[in-house]
């Protein structure tokens, strides 16, 4: 395909780009060099706006077809640029600088693979309306997305549909995966804080025992999704965190639980979160303790629309050819902020494949500048199909 063509000999900027971006990551909004280096390339490019401070830290691009738009005004194309807190040890040439922080999760190569669209797009204009290229940060726990949408992101660039996609480790390279309705899960944070009163620990009569309570609390939160949720469906309630007291002859007086709440489905969301609040309180009568459960409401479920996952599949088809793509992809419980651009306008989220590297979120991990090929053409497919000239 001439497309395929074309990024092919744009690859060596692309994948240049991408390790630039590696080597320098930024975290969350703070975002500055990396916005400029997105902000720069795509004014290089003859984007028609370029505009940045958008969600504080986020870039928009706007590229405008030949032709006025027939139906739809344009649709938007979103990377995200953030990184993690994590220290990198993969050793390559081009590995972080920055002690602490690391792309584990190929926030650099989306963003270099939607600058490589928004160059083409440029360079042909062979659609009708306008592409929006929406370069997001803080995916990785601060709502980026959020933050775009609350500056208007929608209704200022005239916004009709918008698209995202993510690499994932372990599907082919070449491949594409996709799924209409919940593909990701919402993501939840709990908190909970035990409070009874500390004692000799040869003396628990005379005491409120707060880690015994912790204990029994951990064991009930965990009987949830086995006994409250439809089996049928999927979640999960996971404490990742329990810290009470410091020494071997002292009952604590306090005891703190950490965790996450995952689900596929609103109303499961919601009936965990009631489930939490009244299982705290349950095991605080029983214990005599006091029991507060804090649930932070974080990412909604990741929900794809299906006449923009059918469009999707149709265009991944075409790029990667039918045999390498999933249709019908299982779900996943990681959560993803795309979702909120999705309860904002119709459009799909799609995992395109990184080959066999280490996993999303490890010190390993890298992604793979193969990808850059499929992804780029992808995007570009995407914009040409779905505002057809």
């Amino acid at each position: 395909m001439p497309i395929v063509n074309r990024v092919a000999e744009l690859q060596p900027d692309l994948a240049a780009w991408r390790r630039d971006l590696h080597a320098h990551p930024e975290l969350m909004y703070d975002l500055d060099r990396t916005s400029a280096f997105v902000a720069e390339r795509l004014r290089a490019f003859g984007c028609d706006e370029v505009v940045t401070g958008l969600g504080r830290t986020g870039v928009v691009g706007v590229i405008r077809g030949r032709r006025p738009a027939a139906t739809l005004r344009g649709i938007g194309l979103r990377a995200d640029m953030d990184a993690l807190p994590v220290e990198e040890l993969t050793g390559l040439p081009y590995r972080s600088t920055t002690p602490g922080k690391m792309h584990a999760c190929g926030h650099d190569g989306h963003t270099s693979m939607l600058l490589g669209a928004a160059r083409y797009l440029a360079e042909t204009r062979n659609f009708a309306g306008e592409a929006v290229v929406i370069f997001q940060p803080a995916e990785e726990g601060g709502a980026g997305a959020a933050a775009m949408i609350k500056d208007g992101l929608m209704e200022r660039f005239a916004i009709d549909q918008v698209y995202g996609m993510h690499n994932i480790p372990g599907l082919a390279l070449g491949s594409f995966a996709i799924r209409p309705g919940a593909m990701m899960a919402s993501m939840d944070e709990l908190r909970i804080t035990i409070e009874g009163k500390g004692a000799h620990a040869a003396m628990p009569h005379k005491g409120v025992d707060s880690l015994h309570a912790g204990a029994q609390l951990v064991t009930a939160l965990q009987s949830i999704v086995s006994r409250t949720i439809d089996p049928l469906k999927s979640a999960v309630v996971s404490i990742c965190s329990f810290h009470a007291g410091h020494t071997t002859n002292v009952i604590p007086q306090t005891a703190e639980l950490l965790g996450t709440i995952r689900a596929l489905d609103g109303g499961v969301r919601d009936l965990i979160k009631q489930r939490v609040r009244e299982v705290a309180a349950g095991v605080a009568q029983l214990t005599g303790t006091r029991i507060e459960a804090d649930i932070a409401e974080g990412y909604p479920v990741l929900v794809n629309h299906d006449a923009e996952t059918d469009n999707a599949l149709r265009v991944a088809n075409e790029i990667a050819g039918g045999t390498q793509v999933v249709a019908d992809t299982t779900p996943i419980m990681g959560a993803e902020d795309f979702a909120y651009m999705l309860q904002a306008r119709p459009g799909a989220f799609i995992f395109v494949g990184n080959g066999d590297s280490a996993g999303l979120h490890h010190p390993a991990y890298d992604f793979n500048d193969e990808a850059i090929l499929y992804g780029t053409s992808y995007w570009i497919r995407l914009v040409e199909t779905t505002l057809a000239a």
